[in-house]
């Protein structure tokens, strides 16, 4: 009879918590390759590039009476996307340490105290380069069959999120402070692609010993961006299928070696990769 009683307790015991499940079920959500895994993920894309639109149009939109009620409503989603994807991970204090994450604690952070953090809300559109570093954003677009094109559109991702960085930096250094031709946010995007492009009309220029070096900087690294969107565009696609011996990551389409040692691949067709 001692045994028998004790037989639910076991039961019970052996039975996973609700957090226990929760975790399981958030997994699932953000990992799997099930229909409702796959819905779920695209309408989480989908709000997060609406997010990202916002962060875009925020220098045009801060007078707005309804801007605060907006970002805030943004940090909500921003914190609840955080947790459930900390709870997800197998690792916690692994995930917590990724780049991307840190970031976007930073840009939650700008969220909940838009004036303390006026000047740095720019760097909100970092969202948009750390959302291309999780599988939430490429698995839609593996689907489609765009699994080819990813160096291109991480390509054009990388010089978008700089060209609106940089345009963010130079309206808020810059705007009213004494550059020619920079009073409103157009100005500051006018000024930047002129600047990575090297067109350089000189209608629009930055004061200062400060502002040339700024200047210097962005044609730098936009030159370096623009070069590898070209490369990226003008090569021959290739797919992200890593060696299994070697690790080589990107290959021919059609490859049945490795060029690097010679292993034979088995790259999935591109329109399920």
């Amino acid at each position: 009879m001692t045994s028998n009683r004790h037989k639910p307790a076991s039961a019970e015991q052996g039975r996973p918590s609700g957090f226990s499940r929760l975790r399981s079920r958030l997994r699932l959500l953000y990992h799997s390759q099930s229909r409702k895994a796959q819905r779920f993920q695209f309408s989480v894309l989908v709000v997060d590039l609406a997010i990202i639109v916002f962060f875009i149009a925020s220098p045009l939109l801060r007078e707005n009476e309804t801007f605060l009620w907006i970002d805030y409503s943004i940090a909500l989603l921003l914190a609840a996307d955080l947790i459930a994807r900390a709870l997800a991970a197998s690792d916690v204090g692994r995930w917590a340490r990724q780049v991307p994450v840190i970031l976007d604690i930073f840009i939650l952070i700008t969220l909940l105290a838009p004036t303390l953090f006026f000047n740095l809300g720019f760097l909100r559109i970092l969202r948009l380069w750390t959302l291309t570093r999780s599988s939430t954003f490429w698995r839609p677009l593996k689907r489609r069959g765009f699994a080819v094109y990813r160096e291109t559109i991480q390509a054009v991702i990388n010089l978008l999120v700089f060209l609106f960085v940089v345009t963010g930096f130079v309206y808020t250094a810059f705007a009213n402070r004494g550059a020619e031709g920079i009073v409103g946010y157009v100005d500051a995007l006018y000024f930047t692609v002129a600047t990575v492009t090297t067109t350089g009309f000189g209608d629009v220029t930055l004061p200062g010993t400060w502002g040339k070096l700024a200047s210097i900087a962005i044609m730098i690294v936009g030159i370096s961006l623009f070069v590898k969107l070209a490369q990226s565009i003008f090569r021959p696609n290739k797919v992200h299928f890593p060696c299994p011996q070697c690790g080589l990551q990107n290959h021919d389409p059609d490859a049945v070696h490795c060029k690097a040692c010679g292993q034979i691949l088995n790259i999935p067709d591109p329109g399920n990769y």
